[in-house]
């Protein structure tokens, strides 16, 4: 139940602001799936407010996702939506919204077809987005009011002022409500049943993210994730969805893919989140969707299209060619939707799976479509061919003409029902009487299907944690098979201590599964968090490397898979690299309490301790005297500083801007990232310790992590 606060206004659940009116209710902001909050209260506005900041970069959150509302105050209620903004919001917004009602204004698939535009089943796209499409243009969808020179608008006797504090003043009649101008959000989202131990991934498996749509206030929206080889490929992540696996005791590093659909905002949201993630991840998008999703979030962010390129790998899909993600063999087509919408298959060993994305799937309308001219021949032949034989299919379902009638869809044969799990359609809205399974939300509803293990997985696993470990990148197969016969394994059970502080150290440690947590270090405290390790991360290197005891104690938090390498074989092991004197200088800085300064700043907190323990590895300590410039204005640098202990100034053109302080970040990240001239200089106030950085070390380093980059993007 949403309650009015005494200020006059309501604060809805997942963020925003709500307000009623004498010509209805207005919202300030529109974080994702606030629309759930007000259907269910139904008090859905058809007046939305733009915050000042309408997208959150550091956690790739708009608070002004309104496609939702539009669909519903449109197509529900017939009626149009009204955005109050300013004129710059006014432009963001528009690119943002042809991009998701209209579809892409060019389009030429020609590229994306292995066999062009003779391929079997190559559409027209611009009829079949025609031919969805009840509405001419965004005016008959959407109204636009933008601040007047007085920064003003006016809806019928309700006038809103935006204050130069930024914040909003609503004037109607004798009333006058103030409302803040920068909107949060509050991640709400359900994670069913925690796990007790790590999510440990399948050989095969597949998790629901959410079996509904973005107009279901009881359910998440659709998403799900296909475990291949241990590994997870996320499709059409909801938002949130990095969040809910966390929380849901699943380690985020075990996704590596993304295959991005289209860009329906309950289909994109959650992707920008997951670029923000721990590593760098490989996107699966047609160029065509892929340019969409560049425009759309270009413009939401202000960051430039090759920019946001540049935060992940982009593996273009050519519909007709194979491709091969983490040992399945994926084969992609374009679907039938409103805008350009993918949907794929894949095989792996004697298993076969089908996603059909948003797509509308009846042959009625398939003959229809055809004889209006809206299919070509060969798409009207390969729509109606759809492959019912695959032994796994997980098949979309909604409201027509979108999306596919489940009552089709219960009208199929007995023992092709028996094969589909339904997505995109609420548990209300599901038939009884029907062999149709919906997906189930949540970590410990994984399906597992039957699947005969591939030859040599045993050493394929072994290879693929080694593949995980940075440390080791780079090593040349003589290495990966010398690996092969000195690795062993080592089971821990919660609670068991697996080093003990001040022994001499026998052993390198690498978690293949579970997490180990470290007590006893320098520095630790009640008001510093344990040091926790995860799956994938590694221990127990210094005390080989620098012959000195352990500094430590180390218990297995939870019950712990180890791959271990005795002392001298791992020596062995790292003979004739730099990671001996690259391992010496980690150590020398772990000396310096790096970690606390590091988990208690500003620009570092939340880091996992895979990035700290990267980030460690390329800093070096020193100490600068009062008075001293770090960065000069117009000069170029090639260093950049995170603060040990003291103080720091920002100025341009002698003015002073900012002081930063103990784990602050020294320099311009896409500055120094760019090569370019700093726009300010940074002097240090008094005596001051710093770890420096170079410039070519950074750039690696936020190549590897993308959402690090955001973290330490700053503007003074």
């Amino acid at each position: 139940m949403l309650k009015e606060q005494t200020k006059g206004y309501v604060e809805l659940p997942r963020g925003g602001y709500l307000v009623e009116t004498s010509q209805g209710y207005f919202q300030i902001g529109s974080p994702p799936e606030t629309i759930k909050d007000t259907m269910a209260e139904k008090r859905t506005p058809l007046v939305f407010i733009l915050p000042n900041k309408f997208f959150h970069v550091e956690k790739g959150i708009s608070t002004a996702e309104l496609e939702f509302p539009i669909y519903f105050n449109f197509f529900l209620r017939q009626k149009k939506t009204t955005i109050i903004c300013t004129s710059e919001q006014k432009d963001q917004l528009l690119t943002v919204l042809k991009e998701s009602l209209m579809g892409p204004e060019e389009i030429n698939l020609e590229s994306e077809y292995l066999s062009g535009a003779e391929a079997y089943g190559f559409p027209d796209m611009k009829a079949e987005m025609n031919y969805f499409r009840s509405y001419k243009g965004l005016d008959d969808v959407v109204d636009f009011k933008v601040f007047n020179g007085s920064n003003e608008v006016s809806i019928g006797d309700v006038v809103i002022h935006k204050l130069p504090s930024g914040d909003f003043s609503i004037r109607d009649g004798s009333k006058r409500t103030e409302i803040p101008g920068e909107v949060g959000f509050n991640i709400k989202f359900d994670i069913g049943q925690r796990l007790e131990e790590p999510f440990q991934a399948p050989l095969l498996g597949i998790t629901c993210l959410g079996p509904s749509h973005g107009f279901d206030p009881e359910d998440n929206t659709s998403g799900f994730i296909i475990w291949l080889n241990h590994q997870g490929i996320m499709v059409d992540p909801p938002v949130n969805s990095t969040e809910w696996l966390r929380d849901s005791n699943v380690n985020p590093k075990l996704i590596n893919h993304v295959i991005l659909t289209h860009c329906h905002a309950d289909h994109d949201a959650g992707t920008f989140q997951k670029i923000l993630e721990e590593n760098k991840i490989t996107i699966h998008a047609t160029a065509t969707v892929m340019e969409s999703f560049l425009r759309k979030y270009s413009a939401l962010t202000k960051i430039p299209k090759k920019e946001l390129l540049e935060l992940f790998h982009f593996q273009p899909i050519i519909i007709g060619k194979p491709v091969m993600i983490n040992g399945g063999e994926f084969n992609f087509h374009y679907a039938l939707h409103s805008i350009p919408s993918v949907g794929f298959e894949f095989f792996f060993q004697d298993q076969s799976f089908v996603y059909t994305s948003d797509h509308l799937n009846e042959p009625e309308i398939h003959d229809k479509m055809y004889k209006g001219g809206f299919l070509p021949e060969s798409r009207w032949k390969f729509l109606k061919e759809f492959p019912w034989d695959r032994r796994i299919i997980y098949h979309e379902a909604g409201i027509p003409p979108l999306h596919t009638r489940i009552s089709y869809l219960a009208s199929l044969p007995a023992e092709i029902q028996d094969k589909i799990t339904v997505y995109h359609i609420a548990k209300k809205d599901m038939p009884s009487g029907t062999r149709l399974k919906l997906a189930k939300f949540g970590i410990e509803n994984t399906v597992y299907p039957e699947i005969t293990p591939p030859r040599h997985i045993e050493a394929y696993n072994l290879l693929d944690i080694l593949s995980q470990i940075d440390i080791f990148s780079g090593f040349p197969i003589e290495k990966a098979k010398e690996f092969l016969l000195m690795v062993r394994e080592e089971k821990y059970k919660r609670g068991d201590q697996i080093i003990k502080k001040g022994t001499l150290g026998d052993k390198f440690y690498i978690i293949a599964s579970g997490n180990v947590k470290f007590e006893g270090l320098e520095g630790s405290s009640e008001l510093v968090p344990i040091k926790r390790y995860g799956q994938y991360e590694y221990f127990g290197e210094a005390s080989l490397v620098l012959d000195l005891p352990r500094a430590a104690d180390v218990f297995a938090e939870t019950d712990v898979l180890a791959l271990t390498i005795e002392k001298n074989k791992f020596l062995q092991f790292i003979r004739n690299t730099d990671l001996r004197q690259n391992l010496i200088r980690l150590n020398s800085i772990r000396d310096s309490n790096s970690w606390k300064t590091l988990i208690e700043s500003r620009h570092f907190k939340g880091l996992t301790s895979h990035q700290v323990t990267q980030l460690e590895m390329i800093m070096r300590l020193s100490r600068v005297n009062a008075g001293s410039v770090l960065v000069k204005e117009k000069a170029f640098y090639d260093e950049a500083y995170i603060i040990r202990d003291g103080k720091v100034s920002v100025y341009q053109g002698g003015k002073k801007l900012a002081e930063l302080s103990d784990g602050d970040f020294v320099g311009e990240i896409y500055v120094i990232s760019k090569k370019l001239a700093s726009n300010y200089t940074f002097t240090a106030e008094t005596e001051t310790e710093l770890y420096s950085i170079s410039q070519n070390e950074l750039i690696q380093y936020i190549k590897k992590n993308p959402g690090v980059y955001m973290r330490m993007n700053t503007v003074y």
